[in-house]
């Protein structure tokens, strides 16, 4: 068995009328894991940092620009029996300009602004559930303790 650290989770969120809206994708039927609502995923090419990954990842998926970028203080982990491997993902947070129009690749056929609370009945896997609960923390301040890394 290996472990593997070769992709990122992105979150991408909106202030809209006061309010935190999340980005969700919903995968194409030719896609892997067809179906599903999740956030921007992306495999880490040669010679790329996981950040700048998020942002061509984010770039291609959504057409959107990122205004700032975070590092989550969490890393999700999946065990694929494909490649009998344990993968560790990195989850970085972005945020982008409310008014910017979203044009999905063709991985996705779908697209929805949610809150936190639809958001996580859509997602598939616990671990971007829990994502999204230290995001919400972070953004609302909920908890203090929580400090997110901004990269510049």
């Amino acid at each position: 068995m290996e472990l593997n650290a070769s992709m990122i989770e992105a979150h991408i969120y909106r202030k809209k009328n006061g309010k935190i809206e999340f980005l969700l994708l919903k995968r194409g039927e030719d896609a892997n894991y067809p179906g599903i609502w999740q956030m921007v995923t992306g495999k880490i090419k040669k010679n790329e940092k996981a950040y700048e990954t998020v942002l061509r990842e984010v770039k291609e998926e959504t057409n959107l620009s990122v205004e700032k970028l975070f590092v989550v203080p969490i890393v999700n982990s999946f065990y694929s029996y494909i490649s009998d491997s344990v993968n560790f993902v990195p989850v970085f947070l972005c945020l982008v300009n409310e008014g910017d129009k979203v044009k999905i690749s063709k991985e996705h056929c779908k697209f929805r602004w949610v809150s936190k609370d639809k958001a996580k009945k859509m997602v598939a896997w616990t671990g971007q559930q829990k994502s999204l609960e230290i995001i919400y923390s972070f953004l609302t301040k909920k908890e203090k303790e929580i400090h997110f890394v901004e990269i510049k």
